[in-house]
């Protein structure tokens, strides 16, 4: 029989945020960003997120990603439309943290900190000290790595209606453990994407006969 692994009470709640296709890919080869289907009322709902708190948990490769299009977006590249630039320019006021071994700081993208050592026990610790709401951006590893620790207190995904089987890039759950989700919430946004949030449980192994 598979036990489980609860999750601790925290002052910093860490939520894992991540968009995903129907088939489970973060992104796709020759496809836009955001699969072409983000809409006013998503990009609106984006903005607000920024202005909830969180302090921002991100990996070096989604930081060189992200800061390159707010740095576009803010000089007014014309490959994003006004509320796509606003979504990602506001990413600049947010406070950011940022694991790696390999960037070397001061990190340009403003509010963004550097930190280079052991990311579940940093991530741990933030729990453990920390007042402000945690949130990761992108990041997939870094957030495997947060589901498969325990640590992670939410788990929320914005279903995008596309399946990616040929295209498909960035496989979201390859490598995870098993993990129990009960639903806390749900919504849809411009009539086509849908947000999934749960609580998640990591599991030790299959659950009992019955217990489902």
């Amino acid at each position: 029989m598979g036990g489980t692994t609860s999750q601790a009470s925290s002052s910093a709640d860490l939520m894992v945020d991540l968009i995903i296709s129907l088939d489970g890919y973060a992104s796709a080869e020759g496809w836009p960003g955001w699969w072409g289907l983000e809409g006013p009322e998503y990009l609106a709902w984006l903005e607000q997120e920024g202005e909830k708190g969180y302090t921002f948990l991100l990996g070096a490769t989604t930081y060189r990603v992200l800061s390159g299009m707010s740095e576009e977006a803010a000089a007014g590249n014309s490959e994003f439309s006004r509320d796509e630039g606003a979504a990602l320019t506001g990413l600049d006021a947010v406070p950011k943290l940022v694991f790696s071994s390999t960037l070397q700081g001061p990190l340009t993208w403003p509010n963004s900190e550097l930190v280079t050592g052991d990311a579940v026990e940093a991530v741990r610790e933030m729990k453990r000290t920390g007042t402000r709401p945690l949130s990761t951006l992108g990041s997939l590893s870094l957030c495997r790595s947060l589901v498969t620790a325990g640590l992670v207190d939410r788990f929320r995904l914005v279903v995008f209606p596309v399946i990616t089987g040929r295209t498909g890039r960035e496989r979201i759950y390859d490598g995870y453990p098993d993990v129990a989700l009960e639903m806390v919430d749900s919504r849809t946004f411009d009539g086509r994407l849908q947000l999934l949030e749960y609580v998640p449980t990591v599991l030790n192994g299959p659950p009992a006969a019955g217990t489902g």
